[in-house]
């Protein structure tokens, strides 16, 4: 199976910078509107759509693109733009490097709540008004990035800081700045560092709420109310993401992945992966 392409700088021309933006219509007259292959980045992409009508695939589940909308696409998610004319609009990229580098901490990143690796991630839709004032904050980090001037960075992270924040006004879901509302914050991250680093042996609830010494029903309250999604659900989305993946992008087998993700019998992961896909590992293989 081929290996996955993997993109690692966020500018070509110039890999010491860790921040990008182009046009999507210079994007699509470049590559002659040819789209390209399933792939991943290593660092965070926006895509604000002014007017588009295609598709955008991303992490396996396909969203209808079209404006005024943007995308967001956090690191190591599957995506994949095929444009049935040419579109306009606005593509960023930006690293964790970048971020440093102009003091915008990572957890402002996280709490706004804009980038999944793992969950549904619909784009989120614009009004006229809206697009206007993204729009302009595009256009003045294309002009400051075309002309690098001494400062640019820091302008370009306060301008990118400005977009975030007015996306971020836009979500029903955002956090506020009351104690409880940061505490809850604290522990959502905390909770998802956990899932990340330990969905191959933790499948149930009550083992992260035990790290985080805090009850299974507080913890699913307080994740419940912050993205939507109960632990449980959390928990089954990480591990299907990284089957869908391995499925995708690897020659292993079905019964290798399962091992691999803390399945002791094959049987076990084939039903848990068709209980939440409503397809068996194999079928799923077959459809892509």
């Amino acid at each position: 199976m081929e290996e996955i392409k993997r993109y690692t700088e966020a500018d070509k021309l110039d890999p010491s910078l860790f921040f990008g933006i182009s046009r999507m219509e210079t994007i699509f007259e470049k590559h002659q509107g040819r789209p390209d292959t399933p792939h991943r980045h290593e660092y965070y992409t926006v895509m604000l759509v002014k007017h588009a009508r295609g598709r955008h695939l991303l992490d396996f589940t396909t969203y209808a693109l079209r404006g005024p909308q943007v995308y967001f696409i956090a690191p190591g998610q599957v995506h994949q733009v095929i444009e049935e004319e040419k579109s306009f609009g606005y593509a960023i990229v930006f690293s964790n490097q970048f971020l440093a580098e102009n003091n915008i901490p990572l957890q402002f990143i996280e709490d706004l709540n804009l980038f999944h690796d793992y969950l549904d991630q619909p784009p989120l839709p614009l009004s006229e008004e809206e697009l206007e004032k993204l729009t302009g904050y595009s256009e003045e980090m294309l002009t400051l990035f075309q002309s690098r001037g001494k400062f640019n960075s820091q302008a370009l992270g306060a301008y990118l800081k400005l977009f975030f924040i007015q996306c971020n006004n836009l979500c029903t879901l955002s956090f506020d700045e009351h104690p409880r509302a940061q505490a809850a914050s604290g522990l959502l991250k905390r909770f998802k560092e956990l899932l990340n680093q330990h969905h191959t042996r933790w499948h149930a609830a009550t083992d992260y709420a035990n790290a985080l010494n805090v009850s299974a029903d507080h913890l699913n309250r307080v994740v419940k109310s912050l993205v939507g999604k109960t632990v449980k659900e959390m928990i089954q989305s990480r591990i299907v993401m990284a089957a869908k993946r391995q499925l995708y992008f690897t020659d292993l087998s079905a019964k290798e992945i399962g091992y691999a993700l803390g399945f002791s019998e094959p049987a076990n992961f084939s039903s848990f992966f068709k209980n939440c896909t409503g397809v068996s590992p194999s079928s799923f293989r077959r459809s892509l």
